[in-house]
């Protein structure tokens, strides 16, 4: 179906948090939509449309749901089932899927495989050394200046990044992630790099194959407390566009990372299709790459999402089927940001199902509650079901006016313990 007609696309979403809660949203309100169903949803999109209780990391189980709903396309939220193969057993059997293939997805899957090709193509990104025998990494880490960033090679749900501020915290982050002790074995690989300092900036490209879409700027907030302080989280919320990026930065990002990037895939044939997120660092020497990841950024893509004025679905669908037409696509002229509200305890334990009131949002007041962490309990009660709970997003013509509806919307919001911070976008909302 190269073609797009109006009500002529059948959707899978893969994903259950707010992320996908976003994409659900957005592909609602496209004409192109015939029907849309997820799998495996949380409460939010399970009120609004069919869920399927399948993990996104059984592919063989997905694959079936796609092929016995007649499914025309797939969205694939997280990383897991990318990494695993996903979109690689969708296009045997037929089915456009928005999100790379196995070779791509493995720059997520490994940090040392991203390095690698970073040095390779002469990409700008911190020095860094990995590791899989403690004696070694020890030995290193005695020659380095503190702090220094110690991270798990392979996929720890956003939380595999420590920023160590003295050597026996970095001695023991090492040694429990190479004991298989804090990550299982994401850990057993360690790699040790050099702490960049300045603004981070969450780049989103929606990239089919050469031709791609550069989404604006986004600013993540991943640390849990006020202030940028505290541990590293998933996220806690986000914004955008950051103005942080000015002319010449913007300039500097295109030339020194997005097209050598770009050139790296097309010179080692990998043909991507999907979201290509990459984590800048602002340094005073100028951008560098942090990380890659190979799908939209949660709680970015919250954020995002409402900068569109094209359609997200048609966008997403062109760049799967190789179609896309980067100057086609429009933005809207507003601000966005998405505050999280997280339970009581995160990024540590925390308590699951807890009651949750939601209030009625009046949907002319350009706000969203976006469901991450939820489902139902067996009375159809709304309850908490992980550490990052709800998504409060709303746009506005100017920061502080998304700023100010978000909040308005947060205050309404209860469950036992929540919290949030209340300085998301403190870097411009000065």
């Amino acid at each position: 179906m190269s073609n797009l007609e109006k009500s002529s696309l059948s959707v899978l979403v893969v994903g259950a948090g707010g992320r996908e809660h976003a994409m659900v949203h957005h592909c609602l309100q496209s004409p192109y939509l015939k029907k849309i169903i997820a799998a495996p949803g949380n409460a939010g999109i399970q009120e609004k449309i069919p869920c399927f209780p399948i993990a996104v990391n059984d592919l063989e189980g997905l694959v079936l749901l796609a092929k016995n709903q007649n499914i025309d396309f797939v969205i694939v939220g997280p990383e897991v089932p990318l990494c695993l193969g996903l979109a690689d057993a969708l296009l045997a059997e037929g089915i456009p899927c928005y999100g790379p293939k196995a070779v791509g997805a493995a720059f997520e899957a490994s940090k040392s495989l991203t390095n690698q090709f970073l040095d390779k193509h002469k990409i700008p990104t911190a020095r860094s050394r990995t590791f899989t025998e403690l004696e070694p990494a020890l030995a290193y880490l005695d020659q380095q200046n503190l702090p220094v960033v110690v991270k798990a090679d392979g996929l720890a749900a956003g939380k595999g990044v420590i920023i160590t501020e003295d050597l026996l915290e970095a001695q023991s982050t090492i040694k429990g992630m190479l004991s298989g002790d804090s990550f299982g074995d994401s850990g057993k690989t360690v790699v040790i790099e050099d702490c960049l300092s300045g603004p981070e900036i969450s780049i989103m490209l929606m990239v089919s194959g050469k031709d791609f879409v550069q989404l604006p700027f986004s600013q993540d907030h991943k640390r849990i407390g006020e202030g940028d302080t505290g541990k590293n989280t998933g996220g806690m919320g986000a914004y955008a566009p950051a103005n942080l990026v000015d002319p010449n930065m913007r300039e500097k990002i295109h030339r020194s990372i997005i097209q050598p990037t770009l050139k790296g895939f097309i010179a080692e044939g990998i043909d991507y299709r999907g979201t290509l997120y990459i984590g800048v660092m602002l340094t005073p020497e100028g951008p560098q790459v942090l990380e890659f990841n190979v799908r939209f950024g949660d709680p970015e893509t919250q954020v995002l999402l409402p900068l569109l004025q094209s359609d997200p679905l048609k966008v997403m669908y062109q760049c799967a089927t190789g179609t896309l037409q980067p100057d086609k696509v429009v933005f809207n002229d507003c601000y966005s940001m998405v505050v999280v509200l997280a339970a009581g305890g995160y990024p540590d334990s925390y308590k699951k199902g807890d009651p949750i009131h939601i209030p009625t949002i009046d949907p002319d007041d350009s706000t969203w509650i976006l469901h991450a962490g939820t489902k139902k309990n067996h009375h159809g009660q709304i309850i908490t079901d992980g550490g990052r709970v709800l998504g409060v997003t709303a746009s506005g013509k100017t920061l502080f006016e998304a700023s100010r509806r978000a909040y308005k919307a947060c205050a309404q919001v209860t469950f036992n313990d929540a919290y949030y911070r209340s300085d998301i976008g403190h870097q411009e909302l000065v």
